[in-house]
């Protein structure tokens, strides 16, 4: 399938989505990886991580140029050896997805919607956060605060962020798609973000771009 959503959002940032589809063989075929990346790709065992690992330089690749090249600091947090973008990657299951600009923080997460998220709600969502009591919309709505705050963690990019504690999401009404509220909150330090989401099949997409 490739290449299934691709957004120049209002922010000026970059949006898309891939949906993983090929074979491993037919991935690697769209790339020209260099040493690194190839010993990178080896190193997995698992053969789910070797599709990941491709179909997220397939996409930036169709995203940008297909000489970029992502590289990681010591934290792990993606950075694109050019400097032409800053860049966020998400991957659930089927699905990876990138987000790009040229100037701003950005930070996006993905997740495959299932049952499990009500038995972990308790270790993100504080008792100041609202979840809605209808129980056939729960689930979404659990997955919205997570996805929300994982991505204001990669945009934020700081140490010991606690998930209860210092990321916060105002309360909203539930959609198809729509901007929430949310803020990081340390002692001495608040920031404030708009979280655009939506959701596409059984997948909930949450993604901020910010100065």
């Amino acid at each position: 399938m490739g290449l299934i959503i691709r957004k120049q959002l209002s922010t000026g940032c970059m949006l898309g989505v891939w949906e993983i589809c090929e074979d491993y063989d037919t991935l690697r075929s769209f790339l020209n990886l260099e040493d690194s990346d190839v010993h990178a790709l080896e190193s997995f065992r698992n053969q789910e991580r070797k599709l990941e690992f491709l179909s997220v330089r397939s996409l930036l690749t169709r995203l940008t140029d297909p000489s970029a090249k992502i590289i990681y600091n010591g934290t792990r947090k993606p950075f694109l050896r050019d400097k032409s973008f800053n860049i966020s990657i998400t991957h659930s299951y089927l699905l990876t997805s990138i987000l790009l600009s040229r100037n701003k923080r950005v930070g996006i997460d993905m997740e495959y919607m299932t049952d499990r998220i009500n038995k972990v709600a308790h270790k993100f969502i504080s008792k100041d956060e609202y979840i809605t009591e209808d129980k056939a919309l729960q689930r979404y709505h659990l997955y919205i605060h997570w996805c929300a705050k994982e991505a204001l963690y990669k945009l934020c990019d700081k140490p010991n962020l606690n998930f209860r504690e210092n990321l916060l999401i105002s309360p909203f009404q539930i959609n198809e798609k729509g901007v929430i509220k949310g803020h990081l909150d340390r002692v001495r330090r608040k920031e404030y973000f708009d979280l655009h989401y939506f959701k596409h099949d059984n997948y909930i997409i949450v993604w901020c771009c910010e100065e």
